[in-house]
């Protein structure tokens, strides 16, 4: 992938891994298309855009909003954007027990995880394939690979989009959509902090674990390599990425060693 002289539509641009992308993107050659549902944090991200030469656009999405998504889309679209990548952020995680989670926080994590970003995919493939091509990357995480405690939903909805996009990817070869999956382990983000509780009041707290992760910044310099090599997935942390290999080679040490881990 040669950023240069493309469009590309970043989604959760006002805070975390998706912000530091903007900031690693930012050129006068690139454009860049920011949405979030949190337009003060838009507003900021625009503003270091545009001090390092780059050009940039606004577009305040609510994931949870699929009208909204594809009205948004169109009037991009309608308005001569030729757009070459789509790399989608936005999230909610959360911190309850199956067992006490209510369904409503269920779907409310589907919409926003999954639903939302299906959604403007499907908005912008069409586009992208008459135009002869282009690149997706959905952030997936860790979770995505395996289930872990206090995370069942949010775990749900990154395993459903490795199943979407790998579809999508094998549907799409010969219409040149590459597919990035992104695995984000523990990065210094605010996703703890606005984490879902049982009652569904915001965590309000960055956990420790997340705390003690990757910055921002690092984790947007390994998904800038990644997707410039046009990666399928690309692994973003430290050193519990290696769950990862315990997982594939050793699932018995897997299943042991997830009802030890501290969860929150």
């Amino acid at each position: 992938m040669d950023f240069t002289g493309k469009t590309i539509w970043i989604t959760g641009a006002a805070s975390g891994m998706g912000k530091a992308l903007c900031y690693k993107l930012a050129a006068p050659d690139t454009k860049l298309i920011i949405s979030d549902r949190d337009k003060a944090g838009l507003q900021q991200t625009f503003d270091a855009i545009e001090k390092k030469g780059g050009k940039a656009r606004i577009e305040v999405l609510d994931m949870t909003d699929a009208p909204s998504i594809y009205a948004t889309a169109k009037r991009v679209i309608d308005d001569g954007e030729k757009i070459s990548a789509l790399y989608q952020f936005a999230g909610i995680s959360q911190r309850s027990l199956v067992v006490e989670t209510p369904i409503e926080n269920d779907r409310k994590i589907m919409e926003v995880n999954f639903f939302g970003v299906i959604a403007l995919t499907k908005a912008i493939l069409p586009h992208m394939i008459k135009n002869g091509g282009g690149q997706l990357a959905a952030t997936s995480s860790l979770v995505g690979k395996f289930g872990f405690p206090y995370r069942s939903a949010y775990a749900s909805s990154k395993h459903a989009l490795f199943g979407f996009f790998e579809s999508l990817m094998a549907e799409n070869k010969k219409n040149n959509i590459k597919v990035s999956m992104l695995i984000p382990g523990r990065v210094q983000t605010n996703i703890s902090k606005f984490a879902l509780e049982k009652d569904g009041r915001e965590h309000g707290i960055n956990d420790p674990g997340q705390a003690n992760g990757i910055s921002s910044e690092k984790a947007a310099t390994l998904i800038y390599k990644g997707l410039k090599k046009e990666k399928k997935e690309i692994w973003v942390g430290g050193s519990e990425m290696f769950m990862l290999h315990i997982r594939r080679f050793f699932p018995r040490l897997y299943y042991y060693l997830a009802t030890r881990i501290k969860p929150m």
